[in-house]
C-alpha cells in the first residue's frame, strides 16, 4: 500500500515537472511556420508564449528584437518596417530555439465572407477556363495560409491551388502579375458559407453603436415586428390544433392485434407518431447577443499579423438580426475589425487596412464589352420592361458602403449572375483592378460613374458624376436607357437620357417639372465610363 502511494506521487511530480518544462519552452503563434509571407513596409508583430519573464529573442532579416514574457506567459515583438524579399529564416530564441524556414516578404491579404470566398478552385476551374488554366501554373513566391490547421502551403503545387479559395486564389496570382512576379503574395483565406455579417463581428461594438441601435428602433416603430409575431402566433395556433388532431387520431386507432402463436419480434407495434415541426419565435429585435462566433473562430486567431487588406465577400445572407439594417452593421464591422488590430498591436496604424467588398446582390446587370474574359460572363442590354420597377433597396445598401473610410466596392454587376458566380477570375481581376487604384497608387479607375449631384433646369435634371473617367459613354447600344424621371406626383416614368460632356440630362414629355431621377442598375441599364466600368445604382430622391 505504502509502496503505491509513494509510486502514485512519483508519478504526479514526474508530470507536474514535464508539463512545467514544456510550459517554459518558448513558442510562436501556430499562424508562424514555414513558406510564410510577412508584409513589407509594415511594423511586423511576431509574438508567442514562454515562461514568465523569460527573455524572448527574435532575429530575422538582419534585426534582432527580445522581449521579456509578461506575467500571462505572452511577449511579442515588433520588427521594423521589412523590404520585399526572401527567403529568409526566422529563429525564436528563449531556453530553446524555433527555426521558422523559407519566410518571404511582400503583401498580405485576407480574404473572407461566405461561399463565394470560401468555394475553391476545382468548384469553379470547369467553368472557368481563364481560372483553370491558371491553377496548372506554378507560383512560387504565392503562399496560402490554410485554416484551421494554420499551415503555410506553397501555390507551386497544384493540389494546394485546387483546394483553395477561387476567388482569393484568383485575386492573389493576379495581383502578383500586376505588382511583378518578385513580389511575394501571401493569402489567408478565412470563410464559411452561408453566413450573416453578424457571425463576423463581436455583439459589444453592435450593442454600443448608435446607428445600429437607431435600425433597431426604426423597425420596431414600423410595425414589421408586429407582423411577424401575429404570423408567428397564427402558425403556432394551427402547430398546435395539427398536432392535437394528429394524437387524437392516433389514440382513436384501435390497438394492433396480437398473435399469441407469433415470435416476439413480429409482434405488430403500433406506428410511431409523426408530428410537424413547431414554428420557430422570431429574434427579437436588436438581440445582437449570438454575433461574433465566426469572428472568434477565424479571424482572431489571424489578429494582429500583419496585412495589407481585406477583400469581403458576404452579402446575400444579410446581417442576421432582425430589424438591423446591414449597413449599420457592416460599419461596426469595418470599424471594429480594424480597432482589433490596432490594439493587440498596440500600434495605431497596425488597423489601417483598406476593405475591398465585392458588391452584392450578385450580377444582374449589362456587360460594357461581352468579349473581355472578365466580363465575358455578363448579359446582354435587356429592353427596358413596359413599367418602371420599384426601386432595390437592398441592391441600393452596397453602394452605400462608400460611405465608409477607406472602403471599396468591387462592382460585380457586369461579371455574371446567379448566387455562385462561375466567372471568379474575372471577379479576382475586377478586385486586383480596385486594389491597384484603391491601395497600390496606381492610375486606373476602380469604380462606375458614381452619383455626385442633380440640378434642374426648367424641364429637364442634369446628373453629374463622380469617377467618369475617361468619360461617359452607353454600353452594347448608341443609346442610354434605364433612367427613370418623376415630378413633385412622385409617379416614374422613364426618361430620355444624352451624355452632354461629363454629365447625363434626363427629361420626358410626360413630366414638364420635374423632381427626382432613379437609376436601377440592372440588365436594362447601361450608362458606363470609357474605362468599362458599370455606373452604381442610384436615386435623387428619399
Amino acid at each position: 500500500m505504502f509502496r503505491y502511494t509513494l509510486s502514485a506521487l512519483a508519478v504526479v511530480f514526474i508530470c507536474l515537472l514535464v508539463q512545467s518544462i514544456a510550459f517554459a519552452d518558448v513558442k510562436v503563434a501556430s499562424i508562424f511556420n514555414d513558406h510564410m509571407v510577412l508584409q513589407r513596409e509594415k511594423t511586423v508583430p511576431v509574438w508567442g508564449t514562454a515562461a514568465v519573464d523569460e527573455k524572448v529573442t527574435v532575429k530575422f532579416a538582419g534585426q534582432e528584437k527580445s522581449v521579456v514574457a509578461d506575467k500571462d506567459s505572452k511577449w511579442m515583438v515588433k520588427l521594423d518596417a521589412l523590404k520585399t524579399g526572401g527567403p529568409e529564416v526566422m529563429t525564436i530564441t528563449g531556453k530553446n530555439t524555433v527555426t521558422i524556414n523559407d519566410v518571404l516578404i511582400g503583401e498580405v491579404w485576407i480574404g473572407s465572407g461566405q461561399s463565394n470566398m470560401a468555394m475553391n478552385v476545382a468548384s469553379f476551374s470547369g467553368n472557368d477556363p481563364v481560372l483553370a488554366e491558371a491553377a496548372k501554373k506554378t507560383y512560387p513566391k504565392l503562399r496560402m495560409l490554410v485554416m484551421p490547421n494554420m499551415r503555410w502551403v506553397e501555390a507551386s503545387d497544384s493540389k494546394n491551388i485546387n483546394n483553395y479559395s477561387a476567388l482569393l486564389f484568383a485575386f492573389g496570382y493576379q495581383l502578383q502579375k500586376a505588382l511583378g512576379e518578385d513580389v511575394p503574395i501571401g493569402l489567408m483565406a478565412s470563410a464559411n458559407g452561408g453566413t450573416a455579417s453578424g457571425m463576423w463581428v463581436n455583439s459589444q461594438p453592435l450593442i454600443d453603436d448608435p446607428a445600429c441601435q437607431e435600425s433597431v428602433k426604426k423597425y420596431v416603430a414600423s410595425g414589421q415586428y408586429d407582423v411577424l409575431m401575429k404570423r408567428y402566433q397564427d402558425d403556432l395556433a394551427k402547430w398546435e390544433k395539427d398536432v392535437a388532431d394528429l394524437k387524437a387520431k392516433a389514440d382513436a386507432e384501435p390497438a394492433p392485434v396480437v398473435d399469441p402463436n407469433a415470435p416476439a419480434a413480429t409482434t405488430p407495434v403500433k406506428k410511431e407518431l409523426k408530428l410537424p415541426n413547431k414554428p420557430g419565435q422570431p429574434q427579437k429585435p436588436g438581440d445582437f447577443g449570438w454575433a461574433g462566433s465566426l469572428y472568434k473562430q477565424k479571424i482572431v486567431p489571424l489578429i494582429p499579423y500583419a496585412i495589407r487588406g481585406i477583400l469581403w465577400d458576404q452579402g446575400e445572407a444579410g446581417s442576421g438580426f432582425v430589424g438591423a439594417d446591414n449597413y449599420p452593421v457592416m460599419g461596426v464591422l469595418f470599424k471594429s475589425w480594424r480597432n482589433d488590430w490596432k490594439t493587440a498591436a498596440g500600434d495605431d496604424k497596425a488597423g489601417d487596412f483598406p476593405f475591398l467588398y465585392v458588391q452584392k446582390p450578385s450580377g444582374g446587370g449589362c456587360a460594357f464589352d461581352l468579349t473581355n474574359p472578365v466580363t465575358i460572363k455578363g448579359e446582354k442590354l435587356a429592353p427596358l420592361p413596359k413599367d418602371v420597377p420599384g426601386f432595390d433597396g437592398n441592391r441600393e445598401l452596397y453602394a452605400r458602403l462608400l460611405d465608409y473610410p477607406n472602403v471599396w466596392i468591387v462592382q460585380s454587376s457586369d461579371l455574371g449572375k446567379d448566387t455562385h458566380p462561375v466567372n471568379k477570375s474575372g471577379y479576382g481581376a475586377r478586385a486586383v483592378q480596385v486594389a491597384l487604384g484603391s491601395t497600390y497608387s496606381k492610375k486606373v479607375e476602380t469604380n462606375g460613374p458614381i452619383f455626385k449631384l442633380l440640378k434642374i433646369e426648367d424641364n429637364k435634371i442634369r446628373l453629374e458624376f463622380t469617377h467618369a473617367g475617361q468619360g461617359l459613354t452607353p454600353g452594347q447600344s448608341d443609346k442610354l436607357q434605364g433612367f427613370a424621371i418623376a415630378g413633385e406626383d412622385k409617379k416614374f416614368v422613364w426618361g430620355d437620357a444624352v451624355i452632354d460632356g461629363q454629365t447625363v440630362v434626363v427629361s420626358s414629355d410626360k413630366v414638364a417639372k420635374p423632381t427626382a431621377v432613379r437609376y436601377f442598375g440592372v440588365s436594362f441599364c447601361n450608362l458606363f465610363n470609357k474605362d468599362g466600368l458599370p455606373a452604381l445604382i442610384f436615386r435623387t430622391d428619399k
